[in-house]
């Protein structure tokens, strides 16, 4: 794409679902208003751009006679709600914001560019900050916070602790008296080291120091010490002293490798224990860093080189300086958005999972050091971090190509995960004999439509009116989404109905209210157990449902392909989004996170891992299924249906609370059209080649609960507004489903 012509083409179904005035800082009254106040707009007068980094619409300035009645002004809002202005920091994020609006895309918050750090808030740019900026004093109380104090009890007491012994076992040594001084100064230093400082003392450092007991030098380190905000501080004129005798390198010293033998192997291993229990905490990130910098950095300087400052020192500085280590709080809130590599921490944590899984799972075949249940959780656990992978890898590369490209990628990775898992399952209740399995799938497939219909909208809508009270959302564009929606939930349970329209009831066991059975003669009404649609009845099953399946696999698909043809290609330009001048740039000088080629790879590995976890998964939940107090349908409506996904639940929160619901609302209606679209006919085509025994009729719950869900949501999206009452009507009945499914006997096959 050419950055000097910023004009890019939109798909109608999706480009306008983000038509929220309070966005931009406007309500539906401020509109009217801005456009019909004919004695305060002069007609020649044009509107501001909207703000950098924004996603709003291009509202058009009225001249005094163009708004003469109300019904002319319902016209420009209609006409405002037809353009769209998109303000990113580069094209590739201008174009992942445009592929959020299209069709058949994943909608993705993540940035797939590095920002520019300049850019970025301050509370941001604290996360992101290394611990060597001594700022100017600041009084105990603010330096004494609840997480400084959890410090104290989580991490302080018994690193202190460690460097006490280590101190002792170097005085031992005799030779090693200078790091047992050394272990003493940092004992005390990490017992409490909020607003305390170490600092590197260097040569010219040193004799200054000695000549002027008060000069001020040794707050700064030799090296990158100076202020921040000050000119570099001039050296005090000393007198020419006595040369002092040279001392001995650090690395030519005895005692360097007596402490690198036996007291920094100790450190190692306590530094990187509380290295690590801080980094999973996440909240606690800072004394990750503070641990990671000791022990790279401190532990291997001299020891006389090593000087630590209290706070009480430095009262009347009031510039930055920097040293070796300086932090003033232990905890900080917003570090739930600090990514690595364009990857949340939350999801990067979780990446070990997947190795323990894969290790405990194909190691330990004999359940000998963790039982099922574990290996399951654990592999179940292990898919959220795949699945945010292949989620970060399918954004990067659409953004990155053109909308057939990431059509096509979208198509094929986008179900990657719930495919692998449903295939492992039939495959495995295939091979056992074992048609509860089956059951499972479906009860998996009618959980995640019931998920993405009910729960993703309904948490989202309560998210983002808790903060912003009400949302408004362009009611046509949610009404066709809805429409596509309710029409592949009736294709997916058309052969469901026939069945049950001509299908025969066969029962195990019936029996009649005066307690004879089935073959007697006494008459009254039956009570039969068991009963299912007979599928093994050759006249309807086999010319009649079964080709009616097919029929409806075949079609479903087609649809999906002429939904993308519309909304890409012939009809793009029905509405516009403009790329906004601001500080939109080409793809020189923009840093992208994953290139082209390291997502293919990434997408490529995280399928191959999501397989290994989704086999371990499957082979490992009989178990489960085996608890005489939880049906089958609940485990398969709820774990396996909505843990996959949770990487989406936390896209569309994030989009509710940026007061951009209409995205949050897309969410989940893309998934659902994916699965009646895509997944269901993909198991379809893989039964037809490989018989597994996955028939598409589901059970009578499945059926009116999927259906039902859709009516009520094409109910709550009619006035295209949202707001906290209307999620918690529909987490409700989200919730009234999920009490149906636990409470329901399981299947007769299981």
């Amino acid at each position: 794409m050419d950055s000097a012509s910023p004009l890019l083409a939109v798909p109608p179904s999706y480009s306008l679902c983000e038509n929220d005035p309070q966005a931009t800082g406007y309500n539906h009254e401020q509109l009217h208003d801005q456009q019909c106040g004919v004695q305060q707009l002069n007609a020649t007068h044009s509107c501001s751009p909207p703000s950098h980094h924004s996603l709003c619409p291009a509202v058009k300035c009225m001249s005094a006679h163009a708004c003469v009645s109300h019904h002319a002004c319902e016209e420009s809002w209609e006409e405002i709600q037809s353009k769209k202005t998109i303000r990113a920091e580069n094209e590739v994020e201008a174009n992942k914001l445009v592929n959020n609006y299209r069709f058949g895309f994943r909608k993705w918050k993540s940035h797939v560019t590095e920002r520019p750090f300049a850019d970025r808030s301050e509370v941001v740019k604290e996360l992101y900050s290394e611990l060597n900026v001594i700022k100017p004093h600041a009084g105990p109380g603010q330096l004494f916070t609840c997480g400084n104090v959890l410090y104290v009890f989580l991490f302080g007491w018994w690193v202190s602790l460690a460097y006490f012994l280590v101190g002792i076992l170097m005085f031992i040594t005799i030779i090693g008296v200078p790091y047992c001084k050394l272990c003493w100064k940092l004992g005390c230093y990490f017992l409490w080291p909020f607003g305390n400082s170490i600092h590197k003392i260097g040569n010219t450092l040193r004799r200054c120091c000695e000549q002027a007991p008060d000069c001020e030098c040794s707050v700064e380190a030799m090296e990158d010490n100076s202020p921040v905000l000050l000119p570099s501080p001039t050296e005090m004129p000393v007198s020419e002293v006595p040369e002092r005798p040279r001392r001995t390198p650090y690395w030519r010293r005895f005692s360097t490798y007596v402490w690198l033998l036996l007291g920094y192997p100790l450190l190692v291993v306590v530094h990187s224990l509380a290295c690590f229990i801080s980094w999973i905490l996440v909240f606690t990130i800072p004394v990750s860093k503070m641990n990671a910098q000791t022990l790279g950095v401190i532990l291997l300087q001299a020891p006389e080189d090593v000087s630590i400052s209290s706070s009480s020192q430095r009262k009347h500085q009031g510039y930055e300086t920097r040293a070796l280590l300086c932090c003033y709080h232990a905890a900080n809130w917003y570090y739930y958005k600090y990514t690595v590599d364009g990857i949340n921490v939350f999801a990067v944590n979780l990446l070990p999972l997947v190795i323990v899984a894969l290790v405990i799972g194909y190691i330990d075949r004999e359940n000998q050091y963790a039982s099922s249940d574990v290996k399951f959780a654990i592999a179940i656990g292990s898919i959220i971090p795949l699945s945010y992978y292949i989620g970060m890898g399918i954004a990067s590369i659409s953004a990155q190509s053109n909308f057939a490209v990431g059509a096509v990628v979208n198509a094929t990775f986008g179900s990657i995960t719930e495919l692998t898992f449903y295939i492992t399952a039939l495959l495995k209740g295939h091979r056992e004999a074992n048609p509860c399995l089956q059951e499972v799938v479906k009860a998996a497939l009618t959980g995640t439509l019931l998920g993405c219909i009910l729960f993703i909208p309904g948490i989202c809508m309560i998210i983002g009116g808790l903060k912003h009270s009400e949302q408004r959302f362009n009611s046509r564009c949610t009404g066709v989404s809805s429409a596509l929606l309710f029409i592949s939930v009736g294709g997916v349970f058309a052969p469901t109905l026939f069945s049950k329209a001509y299908g025969n009831l066969v029962c195990d066991a019936c029996t009649n209210s005066t307690g004879g059975n089935g073959t007697s003669n006494s008459s009254g009404p039956f009570v039969c157990h068991n009963c299912h649609y007979d599928l093994n009845n050759g006249t309807l099953f086999h010319n009649h449902v079964q080709p009616l399946v097919y029929t409806v696999s075949a079609l479903l698909p087609v649809a999906y392909i002429i939904g993308l043809i519309f909304t890409l290609k012939t009809h793009s330009h029905i509405y516009d989004i403009h790329v906004g001048e601001g500080q939109v740039t080409g793809h020189h000088g923009t840093v992208v996170h994953w290139s082209r080629w390291r997502s293919l790879v990434i997408l490529i590995m995280a399928t191959v891992l999501t397989s290994a976890c989704a086999d371990l998964a499957t082979e490992h939940v009989q178990p489960i299924l085996n608890q005489p107090n939880i049906s089958q349908y609940f485990i398969g409506v709820t774990v396996l249906a909505m843990v996959p996904e949770i990487p989406e639940i936390v896209n569309g929160i994030q989009f509710a609370l940026q007061n951009n619901i209409s995205l949050s609302l897309e969410v989940g209606g893309c998934i659902a059209v994916q699965v009646c679209m895509l997944q269901i006919p993909i198991l379809v085509l893989f039964n037809a080649f490989w018989d597994v025994g996955f028939v598409l009729l589901f059970s009578d719950q499945h059926l009116w609960a999927s259906i039902f869900s859709v009516i009520l949501v094409n109910y709550i999206f009619m006035d295209g507004k949202s707001d906290y009452f209307q999620g918690t009507a529909l987490v409700v009945v989200y919730l009234i489903l999920l009490a149906l499914y636990y409470f329901a006997p399981s299947p007769a096959s299981c």
